[in-house]
């Protein structure tokens, strides 16, 4: 079979010789110490099961993947040390790097790299979706070769080989109950192979990690130790950023006053940068196999009752940006012009209630309905939850707010499918068909958060999406996304609200923190003291 290397793979090459020589420069610092992590608290530790940042911040200092993605998106070598590409864009080889080894000292061979990719493939809420509409076959060559072959040419695939999305496993501790991944115990003590190693989590104080000392990469990690203090409650966190407990805080979702303030703060840096390839993305979820939310009437009457200008310019004081569909302005597919719009409008509102039968009755209420509402992101979830509760009053519907105690509390609802309404989040991720086609595809309805949960079934999306996962002409994908954009939003299968507003806050003491294109979702082993 012919290979042609790519132009990346000179990329790769060079960006590798200039981490060689940062390497080189930075091993005079001093290593040691501890690094105090603010956090959410996780239902897990292992991102090959459980997709977002709670699972995904410590679980890629614990497991490594075949690449990492650059500022500009583009692949550098991380358990791969190189790759080949053959010329009909249909396989791919990568070559894994010679002295790595898992944290109980056992080498990381290919066949734990084909076993993590097929769990992936089986398990993980997202790539499951993904790598089944894309992937033909995962072979081990030789104990340092992989061969991946894909169905058909797929520029996203290195953007899921990255630790967040495709993290690499130990057979020989993950793969002792062939099946049940789910349920295995290593989940939540995990080896892996990544430059930190489990210590100790105490659910709801703190997670514990040390450093790797036969992590591959020469020099690194830089601490000794990574404390998570897992806080769920915004002002705490903020106040410990401020009292200097916290040294690092990414997915900050701090509330906006609080943002204002730190960035005032001339120890703390406050910025943006690092989420260009999640694209998060906020909104009403209804659970669609319920009335009254299977009357289209009632979902457009509610999209009407929202001002979406007043909770990005006032509720989050210019932070956040409207949203009217499933996809992310920074995204290349999103199609602003292909979306339908329900301008507010409260006498539509009104006028849609009346033609769905929801009447007016004791104390001017049509109708009393539950929202559930989870810790994460508070201004996006929390304080525009309270929004919608006082204009959905407007409109004689009588809003119950439902707050969860911590995320294991709002999944096991959600998941479970026993709500009536959520907030909720998701993220594009780099590609739609990893971030996207989960939350839409009706074979993706699965009583497991972040999948199809609300019910959704549109034949039409179905072929949209399933054709869109393998189409290699550019231009045809963008016009079959632009398409999906338009049903979905004429549809309403969800009301959405606003982008999200990610930050990350950390002390100026520390150097070479992680703002790649997937924030903190990337290993941590470069950041020291300044």
């Amino acid at each position: 079979m012919h290979y042609s290397r790519r132009s990346f793979l000179a990329q790769a090459a060079g960006l590798a010789t200039a981490l060689t020589l940062q390497k080189m420069a930075s091993a005079q610092a001093a290593t040691g110490g501890v690094l105090n992590i603010g956090s959410q608290s996780m239902r897990t530790l292992n991102p090959a099961i459980q997709p977002g940042n709670a699972t995904g911040v410590p679980g890629t200092q614990l497991f490594a993947g075949l690449v990492q993605l650059d500022r500009a998106f583009a692949p550098v070598p991380y358990l791969a040390k190189s790759w080949e590409v053959s010329k009909d864009g249909l396989e791919y080889r990568f070559n894994l790097v010679d002295n790595a080894v898992f944290h109980d000292g056992k080498p990381i061979k290919a066949s734990d790299v084909v076993f993590s990719l097929e769990t992936v493939k089986a398990s993980h809420p997202l790539m499951s979706v993904t790598y089944g509409a894309i992937l033909e076959s995962v072979k081990a060559l030789d104990d340092h070769t992989i061969s991946i072959r894909v169905k058909k040419p797929f520029v996203g695939l290195f953007g899921l080989l990255t630790p967040a999305l495709t993290p690499i496993m130990p057979e020989h501790v993950f793969g002792k109950n062939a099946g049940a991944i789910q349920t295995n115990p290593a989940n939540n003590a995990p080896i892996g192979s990544g430059p930190y190693k489990f210590v100790e989590w105490r659910q709801g104080e703190h997670l514990i990690l040390e450093r790797h000392a036969e992590f591959f990469r020469s020099g690194q990690p830089h601490f000794d130790r990574l404390v998570f203090k897992l806080i769920e409650d915004s002002l705490t966190k903020a106040l410990s950023m401020e009292k200097g407990d916290i040294d690092y805080l990414p997915f900050s979702f701090l509330r906006v006053n609080d943002l204002k303030r730190l960035s005032e703060n001339e120890a703390l840096v406050v910025t943006s940068k690092g989420y260009e390839a999640l694209g998060p993305v906020n909104y009403l979820e209804l659970n669609l196999r319920e009335a009254p939310f299977n009357d289209i009437r009632v979902r457009q009457a509610i999209a009407h009752a929202i001002d979406k200008d007043f909770i990005s310019k006032t509720l989050h004081k210019g932070m956040s940006r409207p949203l009217d569909g499933p996809l992310h302005s920074g995204s290349a597919y999103f199609a602003r012009d292909a979306l339908t719009r329900y301008p507010f409008d409260l006498n539509k509102a009104n006028q849609l209630l009346d033609e769905a039968g929801l009447v007016r009755k004791s104390g001017d209420i049509r109708i009393q309905l539950t929202l559930d509402v989870p810790t994460f992101e508070p201004d996006s979830m929390q304080l525009v939850a309270d929004y919608l509760k006082s204009q959905l009053r407007r409109v004689g519907i009588d809003v119950q707010i439902r707050k969860s105690t911590d995320l294991a509390d709002w999944s096991s609802k959600v998941g479970q499918w026993n709500y009536q309404m959520t907030m909720n989040s998701t993220w594009n991720w780099s590609d739609p068909v990893v971030g996207v086609n989960r939350s839409f595809l009706s074979s993706n309805i699965k009583k497991q958060t972040w999948t199809n949960t609300e019910g959704y079934s549109n034949p039409k999306v179905d072929e949209l999406l399933t054709k869109a996962a393998t189409e290699n002409d550019p231009a045809r994908r963008k016009e079959m996304y632009a398409e999906f954009q338009k049903i979905v939003s004429e549809d309403l299968a969800f009301i959405w609200t606003n982008e999200g507003i990610y930050t990350t806050v950390y002390n100026k003491k520390l150097a070479n923190v992680s703002l790649s294109v997937f924030g903190a979702l990337a290993p941590f082993d470069e950041i020291r003291l300044a």
